[in-house]
């Protein structure tokens, strides 16, 4: 063991006052040798809690991580703390890897980040029999553990064969750690690591630091600019759509606007996706336009918002994708903006695989969750920790729903209007040709069917058609009407629809808000940097200006060098000495040494 407590190397090593949440003990269990699954959300200090006890136990931690980026940031910003780590996975080159395997074998590292088909091969697991016996293992750290669920949003075959470490290290501690996990996967980590014993550590879900708001979509591109224009000049973010061609799309149209964005999806080539994702990690303001291909492994911690444009595929998926922003604890947007045409494209795109029935009808049963979540008046934030298992109060003050309250409206004799169009169409058309019913539209489709001779025909010119649009989407959400993928995306009635249609239940919907279109001036005058006036602060550009040229001096990214929120702690407190630069959360003894002169300047130059 250490001679150092974890309180010490806290203190010392990363320059944190105190632990958050479960973090102390889950430290304590694992330094003392006790298996654990930890439960933490992005942004929680999940990497502390394997980081502290290898480092405080003999011998070398092993992280176990899919993501290639997440190994390198991780182990830059060790070096940076004076801690002696390495990677090893597919992007060393054959000497850069004999390199770190001469590193272990001298017994120079203290913490190694591999992937997990490199740790699966023999020639490695008999490294690490070797290395257990001369200088001992502190321990195996499996990272985004929920990797192991076939049920999961990033199953990874690779991941269930890791029960390899419990059979050939029986004394060596494990600790696995994911942030997000339903019931039902956190049963399945358990059952496929072999963690029957080891003790589980479940921290709230809740990010009250980012702002949910759902709208919507209604020319998606302008609502997004209208967003980004009013809210979020010069900060880094994420926006997620669909399909490769609405990527291109999106970033080329942003671009065009004047934004430094980027696209990125799986059908770059590598060499294009690597400098991308170098250049969203390390520069200012980029905005990446991507599909789900990109963020896991993200370490960034002033992601200061994550837009979608098109639906996620659960409340999972959409959770670990906004959990991406504001991980630096600071304020931090999640805003999306969907329509019925999402639905329909995410059950065809869910049906259209190869899966088992099985995992389609888990799959379906999940994206109705959304959908709820989508639709719900309710606070958000409570309804996304209910669907993970979780109370929260309510009333938030950081979702759309809380700080606007919603409107809604007695929708009855709408809906069943809506339910007998669907039926006494056939059950087998879309919304827009239903709609036209429901308006008396004399188009060529309605003459060919002859739907003009039907009962409903013209019976709801008292709502507009985006009114209508809002109707049918909010049945779909409700489950009275499914989306028949066999009749091209056609509704028809699901049995729940009946009691409505026969007046023995009320049906009430939200009523959707009119777009607000703002002045030139209005857009101008909002940023969302982390203080009020942040953008004209003279100390606070200075700071981030200092930090970007340390960073790339050094070929690393700015956060790695200070947080934003450690900055932000020096624009407050401006230090006058080393000694007060040391009690400033983020600033350990290795960066005082190296940066705590070149800061004091800066502070000092700007007072």
């Amino acid at each position: 063991m250490s001679n150092d407590t974890p309180n010490k190397i806290l203190r010392d090593v990363f320059g944190y006052p105190k632990f958050r949440g479960n973090q102390e003990n889950v430290i304590e269990h694992v330094t003392n040798g006790g298996d654990a699954l930890v439960l933490m959300p992005t942004g929680g200090g999940k990497s502390l809690c394997y980081q502290i006890p290898a480092l405080c136990r003999n011998g070398l931690g092993i992280i176990i991580s899919p993501l290639i980026a997440l190994m390198q940031d991780q182990v830059d910003a060790l070096k940076q703390l004076g801690v002696s780590a390495a990677f090893m996975n597919s992007s060393l080159d054959a000497e850069a890897a004999r390199e770190v395997s001469r590193q272990l074998q001298r017994g120079e590292l203290k913490l190694l980040y591999v992937a997990p088909e490199r740790l699966m091969t023999e020639s490695f697991l008999n490294l690490l029999e070797r290395l257990q016996q001369d200088n001992g293992i502190a321990l195996f750290a499996i990272d985004e553990a929920h990797c192991v669920s076939q049920w999961g949003h990033d199953f990874r075959p690779e991941y269930r064969a890791l029960t390899v470490l419990h059979e050939r290290f029986p004394n060596v501690p494990r600790i696995a750690l994911t942030a997000t996990a339903d019931a039902p996967t956190r049963r399945e980590i358990v059952e496929r690591l072999a963690l029957e014993h080891a003790q589980q550590f479940i921290s709230s879900f809740d990010r009250p630091n980012i702002r949910y708001r759902v709208t919507q979509k209604n020319n998606a591109r302008q609502q997004l600019l209208s967003f980004l224009e009013t809210e979020h000049q010069n900060d880094a973010g994420i926006v997620y759509c669909l399909s490769r061609k609405k990527v291109e799309e999106t970033a080329s149209w942003l671009k065009e606007q004047g934004w430094d964005a980027l696209p990125y999806h799986a059908g770059l080539d590598a060499a294009m996706r690597s400098e991308y994702q170098r250049r969203f990690i390390r520069e200012e303001g980029v905005i990446m336009v991507a599909t789900v291909a990109f963020g896991m492994g993200i370490d960034k911690p002033n992601v200061r918002f994550v837009a979608h444009l098109d639906l996620p595929k659960s409340l999972e998926s959409y959770y670990q994708e906004t959990g991406r922003a504001g991980r630096d604890g600071l304020s931090a947007n999640a805003w999306m903006t969907y329509g019925l045409g999402d639905v329909v494209s995410m059950r065809q795109m869910l049906m259209s695989g190869e899966a088992p029935e099985e995992r389609k009808r888990v799959e379906l049963q999940k994206l109705d969750a959304l959908l709820g979540y989508c639709e719900t008046t309710e606070c958000r934030h409570q309804t996304v920790l209910r669907y993970f298992g979780e109370e929260h109060p309510g009333d938030c003050g950081q979702c759309d729903n809380c700080l606007e309250p919603v409107d809604t409206w007695d929708a009855t004799q709408a809906a069943q209007m809506a339910l007998s169009c669907v039926y006494r169409t056939g059950q087998r058309f879309g919304v827009g040709h239903l709609i036209d019913v429901l308006l008396g539209k004399a188009t060529a489709k309605i003459e060919q069917f002859n739907h003009q001779q039907l009962s409903t025909f013209g019976i709801g010119k008292e709502l507009a058609q985006q009114q209508w649009s809002s109707v049918y989407r909010q049945l779909v959400a409700a489950g009275l009407l499914t989306v028949d993928m066999e009749a091209y995306g056609g509704l028809k009635l699901d049995e729940i629809a009946r009691p409505v249609l026969k007046g023995q239940q009320e049906v009430w919907m939200r009523r959707d808000a009119a777009p607000v279109k703002r002045t030139r001036t209005e857009r101008d005058g909002k940023t969302r940097e982390p203080f009020s006036g942040a953008t004209s602060d003279r100390l606070w550009l200075a700071l981030k200006a200092k930090r970007m040229g340390l960073a790339r001096e050094q070929g690393v990214p700015p956060y790695v060098i200070f947080h934003d929120s450690t900055l932000l702690e020096m624009r407050e407190s401006k230090p006058g000495s080393l000694t007060e630069m040391a009690r400033i959360s983020g600033v350990g003894q290795g960066k005082l040494t190296r940066y705590g002169d070149d800061f004091l300047k800066v502070i000092e130059e700007n007072c």
